[in-house]
């Protein structure tokens, strides 16, 4: 259970992943090859995010780490997870001061979106998305909004985690997810005046060429 009594978000093969985590620090290379698949596509959406196209770069260095302190990290699939996150978003903001640029959060590309778990109808919104609106909306957020729906919805943390990552209050985090999922779900909503048939039509009030409006 999280915090707050809610049962714990997970997504589908956290437990195969806490298993292939256990076995790859007791010395199997093939499970630590487990581990990089499940973990990678979500770790590289939530990078591009943050440096763009260096995503890869940057990936590869958090690997290192990663591989290298491997027997330090104590927990399960979900927990991996945002240790994981934790070293990559370190790594990026690393990065990111070299290159003396500000973090981007615009960089969501479809195949991120794709591999989403939804938390939320809001998550479920955002899912549907096509890649352009996607990039639309996220950009759209300020900075913590952005990347607290990234680590929610791309990584697939919850809140707790999502707040170890970034080094702030799960408060903090939520309130800051909720706002960025509310903006997107609002932005996806159909406008309840529009019409199929498109401004100016017969009857709907709107002026004439001649200045008279319709009564």
């Amino acid at each position: 259970m999280s915090q707050g009594g809610q049962p714990r978000s997970r997504r589908p093969r956290d437990g195969e992943l806490g298993a292939a985590v256990a076995r790859a620090q007791d010395g199997d290379e093939s499970a630590f090859a487990v581990a990089y698949r499940i973990v990678q596509p979500g770790l590289i959406g939530y990078l591009r995010g943050l440096v763009g196209e260096d995503a890869e770069d940057v990936a590869a260095d958090a690997w290192l780490e990663i591989a290298r302190d491997l027997g330090r990290f104590t927990g399960d699939g979900a927990g991996f997870r945002g240790w994981t996150a934790t070293i990559a978003r370190h790594r990026a903001l690393d990065h990111l001061r070299r290159r003396r640029t500000r973090p981007r959060t615009t960089a969501l590309d479809q195949d991120a979106l794709d591999r989403a778990a939804p938390h939320s109808t809001h998550e479920q919104a955002l899912e549907s998305l096509s890649t352009a609106r996607a990039l639309e909306l996220v950009r759209s957020l300020p900075r913590d909004q952005a990347e607290a729906v990234l680590l929610r919805v791309v990584v697939g943390l919850d809140g707790p985690a999502a707040a170890r990552v970034l080094g702030k209050r799960p408060g903090a985090v939520r309130t800051a997810a909720h706002r960025g999922l509310k903006h997107l779900a609002r932005a996806l909503a159909p406008d309840p005046g529009a019409t199929d048939e498109g401004p100016g039509t017969p009857g709907d009030g709107t002026r004439d060429e001649d200045g008279t409006g319709h009564g």
